[in-house]
């Protein structure tokens, strides 16, 4: 998190310090079209007909300035148009990709575009919405610009390399879409355009159900329409087909449009197609035709320019040599130089890594010695204590198995004394308990005898009785 607020304070430090910064932003739907960027639809009027809620409106901007608009699919993650105007066209090989925060995390305070290497973790869940740099890596497929970079000034460039301006194309599609556009519009429109900047042109995509990593969708053919709005005006549209990079097929604005969505108009009163120079319009499709089969158009009947242009064209096959050796020269001084300051750079880091790394561990010796005497200073008062616990400890043991050994002394004479004091006691009173029992013992005797010889007695005198009922007459019963 920390390093995410640092990234974004640098960032918009840079905004502040740098002017020349690329800015986008978002147009809610409650505005009017596209803000500021609708100056360039004729009229200000943006096309109609793309109202599904996955289209986002992007007024593109730069230094603060509108620089052409764009319509941006959320689903298919590409542009369906952008809309710009011709500028002075300009070679620069430098490309910054950009990306629009907004289209993914609408509150984020991030109101202008930024560099995809740059955002670090400051928009939540990029990539939701727009497709990014990793959806083209690997995949074979270019970042193809509908508003080339080649028909805007150098200082326009920076704008058109953002994402929401790029199409999946294949390498040589995308620089054939790229010639063709640039020779149409510098060499068939402007030249017949009397007011050029009233020449509005719109290009763009239209989206198939190929998908480059099943995310952004692989355009099925590549559209340019263009207006010239102005007396003697004219309209065209132009459609190259993916499957054929040597396409390049003229129609009328009408007709291109029912290649779109249904119900869309691209210009306001079709750019004054029903009035419109049947004589320019022919003069440009011949144009067309002559880019199409390769040759080289004439913009001018003045044998004089014909003349100049071709002392010009000699001229450059002379100088190009010099140049390109010249440039050899520049591009190895410049790389001297980017070695020497790398080189200074290399020395300055090892030097000041090593300092670095000397004051570090100098600093971790320091504070490892100041722990561990704080240590021993802090334990001294613990161990003092605790031996004179361990010494009071022991006192106490002393003197208790000294008062146990005494009373183990004292017991042995007492309860000798006691056992001899209490031994006439118990012998001397058991002596009438002892006469007691023997007299009881000895008349128990003499009376078991008694009742013995008085059985044995009666014994004898029933058998006697017996004997003589047995035996004698019961005459003399009475003797």
């Amino acid at each position: 998190r920390e390093w995410t607020m640092k990234t974004s304070i640098v960032f918009l430090l840079c905004i502040s310090v740098f002017p020349g910064f690329s800015q986008g932003r978002v147009v809610r739907e409650d505005e009017t079209g596209f803000a500021e960027c609708n100056v360039f639809f004729p009229g200000q009027v943006p096309p109609e007909g793309f109202t599904e809620p996955f289209h986002v409106k992007i007024c593109q901007q730069y230094n603060k300035e509108p620089r052409f608009a764009t319509l941006y699919s959320t689903k298919d993650k590409i542009p369906l148009y952008s809309a710009f105007k011709f500028t002075k066209p300009a070679q620069s090989d430098e490309e910054n990709w950009l990306v629009e925060p907004q289209i993914d995390d609408p509150e984020n305070d991030l109101h202008e575009m930024v560099r995809e290497e740059d955002i670090g973790g400051a928009v939540a869940n990029l990539g939701a919405n727009q497709a990014l740099t990793s959806d083209y890596m690997g995949s074979g497929y270019e970042r193809g610009l509908l508003n080339p970079s080649l028909l805007n000034e150098e200082d326009f460039q920076v704008a058109t390399y953002t994402l929401t301006n790029a199409v999946p194309l294949s390498p040589a599609l995308s620089k054939s879409w790229h010639r063709d556009i640039g020779k149409v519009v510098e060499q068939a429109l402007i030249p017949h355009c009397s007011k050029m900047d009233h020449l509005y042109l719109l290009a763009g995509a239209v989206p198939s159900s190929v998908r480059v990593k099943g995310k952004v969708s692989v355009p099925e053919s590549l559209w340019l329409a263009a207006c010239c709005d102005a007396p003697e005006g004219w309209s065209l549209g132009l459609v190259k087909k993916i499957s054929d990079e040597n396409s390049l097929e003229d129609l009328t604005v009408r007709e291109l449009e029912k290649q779109l969505l249904p119900g869309v108009h691209l210009f306001k009163g079709n750019c004054g197609e029903d009035q419109k120079s049947q004589e320019k319009r022919e003069a440009v499709l011949q144009a067309v035709s002559q880019i199409r089969s390769g040759e080289q158009v004439e913009t001018s009947d003045n044998q004089e320019t014909k003349d100049s242009s071709w002392v010009r064209r000699v001229a450059g096959i002379i100088a190009t040599p010099f140049i390109k050796l010249l440039e050899l020269l520049i591009y190895i001084f410049v790389e001297l130089v980017k070695f020497v300051f790398y080189f200074l750079w290399l020395v300055v880091k090892r030097v000041v890594g090593t300092v670095l790394d000397g004051v570090y561990s100098l600093w971790n010796g320091m504070v490892s010695y100041l722990k561990a005497v704080s240590m021993v200073l802090i334990s001294i008062p613990y161990d003092v204590g605790r031996v004179i616990i361990n010494i009071f400890l022991g006192f106490l043991q002393i003197v208790r198995d000294v008062v146990s050994l005494t009373y183990r002394i004292l017991s042995i004479p007492m309860g000798f004394v006691l056992h001899l004091a209490a031994f006439p006691y118990h012998s001397i009173c058991a002596i009438p308990s002892v006469l007691k029992d023997m007299a009881t013992g000895i008349g128990g005797t003499f009376s078991l005898v008694i009742d013995a010889t008085a059985a044995v007695l009666h014994g004898f005198y029933y058998l006697a009785s017996h004997i003589v009922k047995r035996f004698v007459p019961k005459g003399s019963s009475d003797d």
